[in-house]
């Protein structure tokens, strides 16, 4: 996902990383973890569904056995896995301790785990949308470990 207008935010660069960290006083961090947490077309798909986003483990658990009807259209496909990985990352970063959001260049995010790996929510969501793996509760649980 390539969010443009967060390149004209002020952040701090951290070049040893190559990524924009929002911290200190910079920006609302609460604001970018908001827009991040959005979903539309997930939260649609998951109350057609009849499953609760609530941020939780096991809502990722509950969307892993959800029956993928979105893989015979190309663009709901991307648009989904998209917002998968998005919510992958919300949850991490709502429930994992040390667990923050991180913009690469362009506009990409990722989530920072306080062990300093990186986790590219975004790719995540995308394989889980085409293929159903991996299962977002194990990229969870794996991260959760860490």
């Amino acid at each position: 996902m390539n969010i443009p207008f967060l390149g004209t935010w002020r952040k701090k660069r951290d070049p040893a990383r190559g990524v924009a960290v929002f911290s200190g006083g910079d920006i609302d961090k609460s604001s970018v973890a908001q827009l991040l947490s959005e979903c539309e077309l997930l939260r649609s798909q998951a109350e057609e569904a009849g499953v609760e986003l609530d941020d939780s483990a096991a809502s990722l658990e509950a969307l892993d056995q959800v029956v993928p009807r979105w893989r015979d259209d190309e663009e709901t496909l991307s648009r989904l896995g998209n917002d998968a990985g998005l919510y992958l990352g919300t949850v991490i970063v709502r429930t994992v301790p040390g667990a923050a959001w991180e913009i690469r260049p362009y506009g990409r995010p990722v989530v920072r785990l306080s062990s300093g790996r990186e986790l590219d929510v975004v790719a995540d969501g995308l394989t889980w949308a085409s293929t159903g793996t991996p299962e977002l509760s194990y990229v969870y649980a794996e991260a959760a470990e860490a």
